[in-house]
């Protein structure tokens, strides 16, 4: 007599009729980022087309800055690139960095949860019927987040720059030191700090290494960008923020609403 061996259990996913079995406030970290990020789009829309305020000795907003066509303010940049008085130097440069940040990791996961709902948090079925990942076109195009780390870090050189030559005072003379200094470092600290912290930068020095002993340097840097890279989310969001205050401050200054409080 032969037995029939039992059928193994079929793993079915269980029938839950509600959106999530959560009952903390899981809305509300979506709610903030999604908050923070529209206050800057529409801030940062709103300074990239105004196309005025945005430079006043030695102090240009990082919105415009490398200012290079032929209609930037006297003195705000190379003007070497012909250009037509109405169209915002901005366009040509804003790309980069706007980029960058777009195709972040934690910029992703931001808009992801708040815009796209795609989910709103972990554990919480999302409206989507199907799911595709970045796989397919548009969202395949977030691969070049690592192209637009190299570029970027050009421009942090740029912005660095920028912070030191505000050590001059209106006349051009070094060895002054306005707010606006102090405004332009910490920008340029933070930017450098964004782009080191960057998962593209951890790669681009421990990735592809099999023996991390055969390269001391290299695993000595990647631990140390490691540490940076483990608070790259409040970083972003700092980062992002200050960058909007420094144009906010230069403005007011530039627009003459503020006085630029002078150190030495």
């Amino acid at each position: 007599m032969t037995q029939t061996p039992l059928e193994p259990p079929r793993l079915e996913r269980a029938e839950i009729g509600a959106r999530t079995l959560r009952t903390d406030n899981w809305r509300r970290q979506p709610m903030i980022n999604g908050a923070i990020l529209l206050v800057f789009v529409v801030y940062a829309t709103w300074a990239i087309l105004v196309n005025e305020n945005y430079f006043v000795e030695p102090y240009i907003s990082p919105f415009y800055s490398p200012c290079l066509v032929t209609t930037c303010a006297e003195g705000a940049g190379w003007q070497f690139v012909p250009w037509v008085a109405w169209l915002t130097p901005s366009i040509l440069i804003i790309g980069v960095p706007m980029g960058f940040r777009m195709t972040c990791y934690y910029y992703r996961k931001a808009y992801y949860r708040s815009i796209w709902q795609s989910p709103t948090a972990c554990g919480v079925k999302e409206p989507h019927k199907k799911y595709t990942g970045e796989t397919r076109f548009p969202l395949i195009i977030q691969n070049v987040h690592r192209y637009f780390f190299w570029v970027a870090t050009l421009f942090n050189i740029i912005l660095t720059w920028d912070a030191i030559i505000a050590f001059r005072d209106h006349e051009g003379n070094w060895g002054h030191m306005g707010l606006g200094t102090l405004v332009l470092l910490i920008n340029a600290v933070l930017l450098w700090a964004y782009s080191l912290s960057c998962h593209a930068c951890r790669h681009t020095f421990g990735g592809r290494l099999k023996h991390f002993s055969k390269a001391p340097v290299r695993y000595w840097m990647w631990t140390q960008i490691t540490r940076l890279n483990a608070k790259h989310m409040e970083i972003a969001w700092v980062s992002l923020v200050w960058v909007g205050l420094t144009d906010l401050y230069i403005r007011l200054v530039a627009s003459g609403t503020i006085t630029d409080i002078r150190f030495f």
